[in-house]
């Protein structure tokens, strides 16, 4: 008699998302660009059209980009 088999659990791997949530109209359409030879970040909604351009830091990704331009726009410094 052997002994029964474990079953193997499988951890799913997290990834960052390419697409975020736009904060004027609610859409998963804003994409990100980065360019760290110029030091710019542009920020675009693809249903709206709100548009961003930040200065981003070396260390920056995506998400963090996405998160100072979100904040941006409900303190209401973006038009």
């Amino acid at each position: 008699m052997g002994r029964r088999r474990r079953k193997v659990v499988r951890i799913p791997k997290k990834h960052l998302p390419k697409i975020f949530v736009c904060p004027k109209c609610g859409k998963n359409s804003v994409q990100v660009l980065l360019s760290p030879e110029s030091g710019k970040a542009t920020l675009e909604c693809g249903s709206c059209g709100l548009k961003g351009e930040l200065d981003m830091k070396p260390a920056w990704a995506s998400v963090d980009a996405y998160a100072f331009w979100a904040d941006k726009y409900y303190k209401s410094e973006l038009e």
